[in-house]
């Protein structure tokens, strides 16, 4: 009896054993992830699915997938992560963190990751312009994923009770006014438009500045052009859409509530990323269309939305199994796949060849719109000390809009400023 006891016990132990080996074998390398949501809605559970899904065929890569909030969210706990003994191996961060996490000397460039041909192919397959914000020095550091232009929502419905055509959504800044007194409502029930001016009100500036002939920064990231007249001229023309053509409410409006404001029909138009476009889509009880934003000089729009980034704190394994996953969800058709769950763009050509999104921009034409005005896009603000720049000029925004300062005046101070910050890179 005790050696068969003794022989069951050897035989268990056997078999445990052969079990932690197999688990040990199939999980090899361990991955923690960080990642952010800046528009609300259900996008943790589409991006754990994919980590998920990942994980299902690479039975020897863990992914701990740690949804951190918003994008300032999720860089500071990125960052700290990389501090602490317990550093993330990769994160998407905002596109625009790239000189910042380049200083810290916290990344490592995809080029010295990436070994094939075919990963070589990979790498240079994104489109352009959401490559200006994650290339530098001649190198990729950031490869786009959640990525987005600012779209110009509006309600068909409030356009036909306004006497508008639906299908001729506001095409110039004079269209917008002249469009914008019409829907607004003498008992201030419906506002004609809305602009969001916390959250990110530099990145809505930076429409505003390229359709007046501008641009915020050059492409170094070390000069910045806030007092040229052409950029005060266009902070003026935001300040009169509230306060002398009255199509806006003057002083701020809010980001996180705007999306909700529309969909209530407290403003018939709203600029906003087209990372929202599923959200409205899934709960508008009235048509509403897409448009791009209308033109002053020229149309124009920065991108945004985030970029994968692969810490330098991360050995080679870990680097090749971030990379594989990076490549396994900005794959076309799962890309496709989160454009049509989210409304980001799909980040490649490639993603709308994908019968996926041909199919779905057919049916739903506002999904093509953010892609199409690419044609007109240009990199969002990014430039080292990029943290204390952008708050400078978000500062200086919300103070012209709310009245206490002139446009001249907040913008020459944003700019000495970012001078001040930026003469040891030059």
């Amino acid at each position: 009896m005790q050696k068969t006891l003794r022989k069951m016990s050897l035989g268990i132990a056997a078999s445990v054993g052969m079990a932690l080996s197999s688990a040990v074998a199939w999980a090899e390398t361990e991955l923690t992830m960080y990642y952010p949501v800046a528009v609300g809605g259900p996008l943790t559970k589409v991006v754990d699915g994919m980590v998920s899904d990942f994980m299902a065929e690479n039975p020897d890569i863990k992914v701990n997938a740690i949804y951190a909030g918003n994008y300032n969210d999720a860089r500071i706990k990125a960052l700290a992560a990389l501090e602490s003994g317990e550093p993330a191996q990769l994160s998407v961060m905002f596109s625009i963190d790239l000189n910042e996490l380049r200083e810290l000397d916290a990344i490592v460039p995809f080029d010295e990751v990436v070994k094939t041909d075919e990963e070589k192919a990979w790498l240079n397959s994104f489109y352009p312009s959401l490559m200006e914000n994650g290339t530098s020095v001649g190198k990729t550091w950031g490869i786009p994923f959640q990525r987005s232009t600012i779209v110009m929502y509006y309600n068909k419905d409030a356009f036909k009770a306004a006497g508008l055509d639906p299908d001729s959504p506001p095409a110039t800044w004079d269209e917008l006014v002249d469009a914008g007194k019409k829907l607004t409502t003498d008992d201030g029930s419906q506002w004609g438009m809305m602009i969001p001016s916390t959250g990110y009100p530099y990145w809505m500036f930076g429409a505003l500045a390229m359709q007046n002939g501008e641009v915020l920064m050059n492409g170094s990231g070390d000069t910045t052009y806030f007092d040229k007249p052409g950029v005060v001229e266009a902070l003026n023309f935001w300040k009169d859409l509230g306060s002398k053509h009255k199509v806006m409410p003057e002083g701020t409006i809010e980001w996180g509530t705007l999306r909700q404001n529309f969909l209530e029909g407290k403003t018939a138009i709203m600029w906003h990323s087209t990372g929202n476009l599923t959200a409205v889509k899934n709960a508008a009880k009235f048509d509403f269309g897409v448009a791009m934003l209308p033109a002053g000089k020229r149309r124009g729009t920065p991108t945004g939305g985030g970029n994968f980034y692969i810490f330098k704190k991360s050995s080679e394994e870990e680097r090749a199994a971030s990379l594989k996953l990076i490549r396994f969800m900005t794959d076309p058709e799962r890309s496709a796949n989160w454009s049509v769950q989210t409304g980001y763009m799909g980040i490649s050509p490639a993603s709308y060849e994908t019968e996926t999104l041909k199919n779905y921009v057919k049916e739903f034409p506002p999904a093509a719109v953010a892609r199409d005005q690419l044609e007109f896009a240009t990199a969002e603000l990014a430039t080292f000390q990029a943290g204390r720049i952008r708050k400078s000029l978000d500062d200086a925004i919300q103070a012209v809009l709310v009245g206490s300062k002139s446009s001249e005046e907040a913008l020459e101070e944003a700019q000495a400023l970012a001078d001040r910050i930026l003469k040891d890179y030059r």
